[in-house]
This record gives structure tokens, sequence and C-alpha cells, in this order.
């Protein structure tokens, strides 16, 4: 969502500086406040999404530590091995897997956000060059 703001942002101040084309300085700070703005939300987003992942993780790692403690207290069994291990693995397997995918899936959009950025910034900078 905030990715495709941001583009739309990045579209829209092109647009205002293509006029521009006759004070080639006032283009180059235009195109310079655009790349600020931008790098600066990519900046913000990404600190965002990392704040609340750490979050997440912190959240599901004391869960996962008191349902640990809880279990072997009521059993009595403070040490997982065998088959309970195994499936254990599994889980905390799947998880991190699940994790991983998630992250990628972030990464890729992040990437592709910011490769239409680029060439959008490039095809409105070759257009304010054509005479």
């Amino acid at each position: 969502m905030r990715a495709r703001l941001i583009t739309i942002a990045a579209v829209v101040l092109g647009a205002f500086a293509l006029p521009l084309r006759a004070q080639d300085t006032t283009v180059k700070k235009v195109a310079h406040d655009v790349s600020s703005t931008v790098k600066k939300a990519g900046r913000d987003v990404k600190a965002e999404v990392h704040r609340d992942a750490s979050k997440a993780h912190d959240a599901l790692k004391t869960t996962g530590n008191e349902a640990k403690t809880e279990a072997g207290d009521a059993t009595g069994i403070h040490k997982v091995g065998g088959d309970v291990g195994k499936a254990a693995k599994a889980v905390s397997s799947a998880s991190k897997k699940t994790g991983a995918t998630v992250k990628h899936d972030v990464k890729k959009a992040a990437s592709a956000a910011h490769d239409s950025l680029s060439k959008a910034g490039d095809t409105a900078k070759a257009k304010v060059k054509k005479p």
C-alpha cells in the first residue's frame, strides 16, 4: 500500500518537473527532493516493519518459553527428546520457513517498487533532457 503511494507521489512530482526543462538546476533540485522523499519514506517503512517483526518475535519467543516451562512443570520432564523433540523441531523448522518466506516476499515487493521508481525516474529524466 505504501509502496504504491510512494510510486504515485514520485510520478506526480515527476510530472510537475517536466514543464521545468528550461531550468536545469530547478529540475535537478526537484529530482533530488523527490529522491530524498522517496528514500526517507522507504527507510521509515523498513524501520516500522522491523519494529513490528521484532515485537512479534519477542512475543512468540516469550509465549513459547512459557508454554515449555508449564509443560515441563506439569509433566516433570524439562528436557525434550525422542519423538517429542522431533515434533518440536518440525514445528520450529516450519515456522522458520514461513518467516523466511514472508521476509522474502516483503523484500521482493520492496525491490519491485524500487525498480519501478527507478524506471519512472529515468524516463522522466530522459524526457527532461530531450529538447
